[in-house]
């Protein structure tokens, strides 16, 4: 059976490209999710992107299925880790984090999601290399922040998603809070440092001065939470779970035409007239209390009703130019596979194959960053472990063959790493 990933184009891109952030050097210490999509986006946007891993590599490398021809890494490593270097140090080993000291002194950029006080204990401490690199943007992401009686907990995307309050608005009504499986709360943390970054580059560079960054995820959950916090610091009413439904709006959520379920958002009133019209309700079209936003809501039920019986009378095929032709809100309802191999996912490009060392070429998923004058880099696999130590070390100044051989008996590249090239 063939990879599904033999049905998308190779990477058509331009190879040449510098991306905006061409120039600018990162350290990254992180590992599972939220740090490394933080720096990869930096990647993708033209940083040279140092990943320093233990000489095991870091756990993530064994999730989403690892596979032998992808040197043992799995989907969700690759997904996370594109357009970094691999460089392997033992920082239990005081050579081992000398030379990542040496590392960080060449670097604009310091990413790392240790628990509080670890870095520190390694001699890699924002203070100190702040001290010595009054420039340096340093940031540490974390579950809580960096200080306070939280600091030393460790946190995970779905606990967060349940402490920050985000499972008690999803699923139904009339059951538990739910999680999404997607690891949103992860995935906008490292969008928040990203931008964080970004902005304190852009202080650098009128200021000169660099500073930390300090990115948690329960704080991000928090934002993710959309207007449902201020609803309730308002009103003291929290909103209350709707399953596929709105709590603001209606009418909204799954329908069914004759063959399969499609979705319809209807956030305002002029969408709701706009939807009934399309199938016809043309008296609940021009019905003033329908009209009325809250009035709507409260005949929810009656509404839904009567556009799910219009629905069933058409396949799909029907509604949806229908629906499209009155501007209306509305798609499938569809399967992963059916979403990627999608007349929308192919339009946009978004997915595409790109060379692997040992697998031959890797699925790659963009992110949806257009830049009209610095398109981001051509897409480069995730690295094995330590795949690059060699030539980046001896980019700095006094390494040398010699001074590595040395650093290898020491035990800075690991006692089960060997030759760190």
């Amino acid at each position: 059976m063939s990879s599904p990933v033999s049905a998308f184009p190779a990477y058509a891109g331009p190879a040449d490209a510098q991306g905006p952030l061409s120039g600018l050097r990162v350290v990254d210490f992180t590992h599972f999710i939220a740090g490394p999509f933080c720096s990869m986006s930096l990647g993708d946007m033209g940083a040279e992107v140092i990943k320093v891993e233990a000489p095991e590599g870091e756990a993530f490398r064994k999730y989403g299925a690892p596979r032998p021809e992808l040197d043992n890494q799995g989907a969700a490593f690759l997904w996370a880790n594109r357009n970094k270097k691999g460089v392997a140090l033992d920082l239990k080993c005081a050579e081992g984090a000398a030379v990542a000291r040496d590392l960080v002194r060449t670097a604009d950029v310091v990413i790392e999601n240790f628990s509080a006080g670890v870095m520190a204990r390694f001699g890699l401490g924002e203070e100190l290399l702040r001290r010595e690199q009054p420039d340096l943007i340093y940031c540490a992401i974390s579950a809580y922040g960096q200080s306070g009686p939280f600091a030393d907990r460790l946190g995970f995307d779905p606990v967060v998603q349940a402490e920050s309050g985000f499972m008690s608005l999803n699923g139904d009504a009339d059951q538990a809070g739910m999680r999404t499986q997607p690891v949103i709360m992860d995935i906008a943390t490292g969008m928040m440092a990203t931008n964080a970054i970004l902005a304190a580059l852009l202080s650098r560079g009128i200021s000169g001065k660099g500073q930390r960054v300090d990115i948690s995820l329960y704080d991000t959950a928090l934002t993710m939470l959309g207007w449902a916090p201020m609803q309730y610091l308002v009103s003291g009413n929290a909103p209350q779970r709707a399953g596929n439904a709105s709590a603001d709006s209606a009418p909204g959520g799954v329908f069914y035409a004759s063959d399969l379920p499609f979705f319809i958002s209807s956030p305002s009133s002029t969408i709701f007239r706009r939807i009934a019209q399309a199938v016809g309700l043309d008296d609940m079209a021009d019905d003033a209390d329908l009209l009325d936003t809250p009035k709507r809501v409260a005949r929810r039920k009656e509404v839904e009703t009567a556009l799910q019986e219009k629905f069933s009378a058409h396949p799909w095929a029907y509604w949806e130019p229908v629906l499209r032709a009155n501007n209306v809100p509305a798609g499938r309802v569809q399967t992963l596979a059916e979403a990627l191999h999608s007349d929308v996912a192919r339009a946009s490009g978004v997915i595409s194959q790109i060379p692997h060392p040992t697998a031959g070429h890797v699925p790659n998923i963009a992110l949806p960053l257009r830049f009209s004058d610095t398109p981001t880099v051509a897409p480069v696999a995730a690295p094995a472990i330590g795949a690059d130590t060699e030539a980046v070390l001896l980019t700095l100044e006094g390494y040398d063959a010699a001074r590595l051989d040395a650093l290898r008996r020491a035990g800075a590249f690991g006692a089960a790493q060997g030759d760190p090239a």
